[in-house]
């Protein structure tokens, strides 16, 4: 019995809800479908908007990676020009530097001739 009480109710729900839309239609008919209408349209907008702000987020994305990727190359040829010219400096100051030990050396036989 209490299906049988469910299952009325719901019918007379039902009919309750059509006779609402009719009166909405009658009402509203024309200004509802335009609505829908213009909703739909702005819908598609939007989800054509949406796509072409991907493919731009996409494109700036690539143009992003690639000058990572050129600036990271350049700051690397940088780096080894910085290495060898540090290395060519300090190559060629000891080439022109004596070395204590010798300079001490000299001192110590310059200091003997002077005695002598």
């Amino acid at each position: 019995m209490a299906k049988n009480t469910k299952a009325e109710n719901q019918q007379t729900e039902d009919v309750a809800n059509s006779k609402i839309e009719a009166i909405k239609n009658l009402i509203f008919g024309e200004n509802i479908q335009e609505y829908n209408h213009e909703f739909e349209a702005l819908k598609s907008d939007i989800a054509q908007k949406r796509e072409e702000m991907l493919a731009y987020v996409d494109e700036a994305r690539k143009e992003i990676m690639t000058a990572v990727d050129n600036l990271s190359t350049d700051v690397n040829i940088r780096i080894s020009d910085l290495e060898q010219s540090l290395n060519d400096k300090t190559e060629d100051l000891d080439n022109k530097k004596v070395s204590r030990a010798s300079l001490g050396d000299l001192l110590i036989r310059l200091g003997e001739n002077i005695k002598e």
